[in-house]
């Protein structure tokens, strides 16, 4: 490259050089004046008296003591930036700071802290990155100890990981050093106000009409019914429609390790783990809250994701008369979730051979529908497989409905197509003595999407 032309790249770049050296100064001068408000704020309230308001009103009575202050700074201000700079004070001071626009954004299903000034949201199944930052270290720390502290759960250097929740249901987890490297890592699961339905599935084409009306029939025939999928594929988003053909006069038991279900029936008994408190005792485990809901004469037990010991519970609770139970796994098809259920029993009782744990899900599990998560971010049911029995030492199943992928179009949206087996499952007797009958052409006709 000749030197005129270095020259002229280089004469080219500064503007720009300068403009984001404006842009990150005044970004600077931006958060010092929002911090410096804060604490002054800080100084002039009674934040027990403040936080003992109930929602929206505690914002309404602060909102004149902020707009006081920021009058009196000497920063010259625009009114869109004077009104800007009181929601953010009042998002330091009630909501989770820089998250809070985040959260509002219904858009946005994940939000992913790396670093402080590191945050990325997936919006429609895709990560991008945004240019919301935090401070600094401490100042994201003050928002981790803000969620954690606020369902009763704690986050130090002895307890350097947490699982908690959002008002909104939001599943929230925080890890910090030491075992965090860069500094405190936050991820937060959206759950909307308004859990998705059946029709909302439909038109988003992650599953056929047919499959679910057999999904609903076995619901309400009172099946055993096991979500699995890999992290993020919709298990949860799965779990809660499904519970909501679960007839309004039945107990419904709930057991989580963060309470993010959303059943919409009146008579719904939550239970919610507790981790060990600074003596690393009292800790409530699944397990525990699973033998206790037996107590509770529940006609319906769901837990929220079976993920150790708590399987052989579960599985023994599916066998011994409380049909109609649900769950979700970590798993990527349904042969997978057999073994994975294998390993969680072997670990809760060593004494059980392969075969009898192989019985125990043979005879517990009705059907497995398997919800994957797409290239293009999309979210299908990809399997809906019935547990058949035992052949053998083996626990065999049959697929009713899968999803077979064609192709990737040129925008990057996959093809394929539901198709049913023609296999009418075994559970059909037990539907027909429920009152439920399918047409034959429900397991025969194939729907493409494209």
């Amino acid at each position: 490259m000749a030197p005129t032309d270095t020259l002229r790249n280089e004469t080219r770049a500064e503007p720009a050089r300068s403009a984001a050296a404006l842009r990150d100064a005044s970004a600077a001068q931006h958060q010092e004046l929002k911090f410096s408000i804060h604490r002054k704020l800080l100084d002039r309230i009674n934040l027990e008296a403040v936080y003992a308001m109930p929602g929206e009103r505690v914002r309404q009575e602060v909102r004149p003591s902020v707009a006081k202050l920021v009058s009196e700074e000497k920063t010259p201000l625009s009114l869109a930036e004077k009104d800007r700079l009181i929601e953010e004070v009042l998002d330091e001071v009630f909501g989770l700071g820089p998250l809070e626009p985040l959260l509002r954004d219904r858009t946005v299903s994940d939000i992913l802290v790396t670093t402080p000034r590191l945050i990325y949201v997936e919006r429609g199944g895709k990560l991008e990155r945004t240019t919301i930052e935090f401070k600094d270290d401490a100042h994201l720390m003050r928002i981790i100890e803000r969620v954690v502290s606020r369902v009763g759960r704690r986050i130090d250097e002895s307890s350097p990981m947490v699982d908690a929740r959002l008002p909104d249901g939001s599943r929230v987890n925080a890890v910090i050093p030491p075992l965090a490297v860069d500094g405190p890592l936050l991820s937060i699961r959206r759950f909307g106000a308004d859990p998705l339905q059946p029709a909302d599935l439909l038109r988003n084409l992650s599953l056929t009409e047919g499959m679910l009306e057999l999904v609903k029939g076995c619901v309400k025939a009172r099946l055993n019914i096991i979500i699995s999928g890999g992290t993020g594929a919709g298990k949860t988003t799965f779990l809660n429609m499904l519970s909501g053909f679960i007839p309004p006069s039945e107990r419904i038991v709930t057991i989580e390790d963060a309470a993010e279900l959303q059943l919409r029936q009146t008579h719904v008994a939550r239970l919610e783990t507790r981790p060990a408190n600074i003596e690393g005792k009292g800790a409530v485990v699944q397990r525990h809250l699973l033998i206790n809901a037996l107590r509770m004469r529940p006609d319906r037990i769901i837990v929220g994701e079976v993920r150790g010991e708590e399987a052989l519970d579960m599985l023994q609770a599916m066998n011994t008369g409380h049909d109609g139970s649900l769950t979700t796994i970590h798993a990527n098809s349904p042969r997978d979730a057999i073994s994975r259920l294998e390993v969680m029993i072997g670990m809760a009782s060593s004494n059980l051979n392969v075969r009898s744990i192989r019985q125990q899900v043979a005879s517990a599990v009705d059907l497995f529908v398997q919800i994957s998560r797409l290239a293009d971010g999309t979210r299908k049911v990809t399997y809906v497989t019935e547990c058949v029995g035992m052949e053998g030492d083996l626990v065999t199943t049959q697929d009713v409905f899968i999803f077979e992928r064609t192709g990737v179009t040129s925008e990057g949206r996959v093809t394929g197509r539901f198709r049913p087996t023609g296999v009418r499952p075994k559970f059909s007797e037990r539907l027909k003595a429920a009152g439920i009958e399918f047409p034959p052409h429900l397991f025969q006709n194939a729907v493409e999407v494209r």
